[in-house]
């Protein structure tokens, strides 16, 4: 992609990465100060949604940052084998956008989630454990790489991602995979959310209904 932002001045790439945690540092004032207290109307909760809800909220819209992702991609491929011309770096910032957005709901939820819900001296070890399932993630993503390599070279010469040539690759398709995986993602977290919720319901009420025996 063309870098340049003045004929002196490139953007190193991997400076894009700071966008989705300026984003952070923006938005969650921001969502302090305008987005809790407008939900506290509504729902009448103090933290405007619950944990479960914030989370849910951001596993969802980081499909849209993998869907962004896949059509700039497309488009990117297009414009450089059909008319030979880059495409601005600046095109892809709306993917981080949305990933950033994600993680304030995501991470931040979390870290809520564990601090409300979970017993005292448990919070700061399930905090680590949420960074190192981020590391895991990491992992596996090199191994889905391999394996997705591995299933679309069966029918053809080369795989979506291994001629190392994103002009002759498929990443575009890749990131569809990534944001239907995402989408299954976060099923998968309705079904747990609403498991927990329901049985945290249960455990409430019959605790109540032990607590009241005792005492007649």
């Amino acid at each position: 992609m063309n870098t340049h932002l003045t004929s002196s001045f490139d953007i190193p790439p991997a400076s894009l990465q700071a966008i989705p945690y300026l984003v952070l540092v923006a938005l969650v004032p921001m969502y302090e100060m305008f987005f809790v207290p407008f939900a506290r109307r509504i729902t009448g909760k103090d933290s405007g949604i619950t944990p479960l809800q914030r989370i849910g909220i951001g596993l969802f819209s980081v499909t849209f940052s993998m869907v962004a992702a896949a059509l700039v991609e497309k488009k990117r491929r297009d414009v450089a084998v059909e008319a030979n011309k880059l495409l601005s770096i600046f095109w892809i910032s709306p993917q981080f956008l949305i990933f950033g957005i994600s993680e304030m709901f995501t991470a931040v939820g979390l870290i809520e989630f564990f601090y409300k819900q979970s017993i005292g001296g448990m919070q700061s070890f399930l905090t680590a454990m949420t960074y190192c399932s981020y590391s895991f993630g990491f992992y596996l993503s090199s191994l889905l790489v391999s394996l997705l390599n591995k299933v679309t070279s069966a029918g053809s010469d080369s795989g979506w991602l291994e001629d190392n040539n994103l002009n002759e690759d498929k990443l575009d398709l890749f990131y569809w995979v990534l944001a239907g995986l995402s989408l299954l993602n976060f099923l998968n977290y309705l079904f747990w959310s609403k498991w927990y919720s329901n049985n945290s319901v249960v455990a409430y009420n019959t605790a109540s209904k032990q607590a009241g025996t005792e005492s007649i």
